[in-house]
């Protein structure tokens, strides 16, 4: 198994037309990603040859799900309107949107999110590289040849140190591997990615990434406490950040001791999170709990 994303999941791409999203269908198609179509409202009733498959553009993502039976659209959208995307994919009801967009007004995706939300959308994002069970399909922008199929499940705020945890456990593998971005308003969260890896048989061990800012690893750690049975292991980015300056993401921004990386290492390990002081630190702890990939187990108790 996997969550969120399948090797049965049907993808659509809104914005697919476009250089960047040619780009990245034509890489998740090379990932085995099944891409159903493309949606362009001015290019409906094209097809188009992507990595030696010709892809159908439709008219809007209702269209697209009525041909298809898509389930999952990922959005490759201009920041100015990536708002009317997201609200276009929701009034369909697609079960899951992934919001690659970066730069989206935060009154934009405080709007989406609550539209998709309650029309039982998922979204994920927005500015974030998406997610991927390796092996079985990749929706977004993460490099599908830097890891394979494993147990461990992994969610993150930050897209480059999700790419990092994937090719230094790449010996063991993943289930999936979710980034929910680093926006100060985002849809999947680092909870609603525990409570999934928690459910999953497939899933013996999850990586929790975060950063500065916020409290959402704070959170994070009072559901582990109450909620997660299986192991967990930490990375908090952000341990020499300036107080008080927004520090890459969005929402990555310390005001006293609130939302500082150590608050966060504190937390998590209170609630029995092993942290690494590093990502090559943090891969270390993951193969101590699972054992040497090459078959001697270790103690996940």
């Amino acid at each position: 198994m996997a969550i969120f994303l399948t090797k049965d999941s049907k993808v659509i791409v809104q914005g697919m037309t476009g250089a960047e999203g040619m780009k990245h269908t034509r890489r998740m198609l090379a990932a085995g990603t099944d891409v159903v179509g493309g949606v362009n409202p001015r290019k409906a009733g094209a097809r188009v040859d992507i990595g030696g498959r010709t892809v159908p553009v439709f008219g809007s993502v209702r269209e697209a799900m009525d041909a298809t039976g898509a389930d999952v659209s990922v959005l490759f959208v201009p920041p100015p309107h990536a708002k009317t995307a997201v609200t276009e994919a929701a009034d369909a009801r697609i079960p899951l949107a992934v919001v690659i967009t970066e730069g989206i007004p935060v009154h934009d995706a405080v709007a989406f999110q609550a539209y998709a939300r309650a029309r039982a959308t998922r979204i994920i994002g927005p500015n974030c590289p998406g997610l991927i069970s390796p092996g079985q399909s990749n929706a977004g922008i993460i490099p599908a040849d830097i890891t394979k199929p494993g147990r461990i499940g992994l969610v993150s705020k930050s897209g480059t140190l999700t790419y990092q945890l994937m090719y230094e456990l790449r010996d063991i593998g993943f289930s999936t591997c979710v980034g929910i971005g680093g926006d100060p308003v985002i849809g999947t969260t680092h909870i609603d990615a525990l409570a999934a890896f928690e459910t999953d048989p497939d899933t013996d061990l999850i990586v929790l990434i975060g950063e500065i800012g916020g409290d959402a690893e704070e959170r994070a750690a009072r559901y582990i406490a109450d909620h997660v049975t299986k192991p967990v292991v930490g990375y908090i980015a952000g341990f020499t950040a300036p107080e008080g300056r927004t520090m890459g993401h969005a929402g990555a921004i310390v005001s006293g001791s609130s939302g500082t990386a150590a608050a966060k290492k504190t937390a998590l390990e209170a609630a029995g999170v092993s942290v690494g002081a590093t990502p090559t630190e943090t891969a270390g702890l993951v193969v101590a709990l699972l054992g040497d990939p090459a078959g001697t187990p270790g103690n996940v108790a």
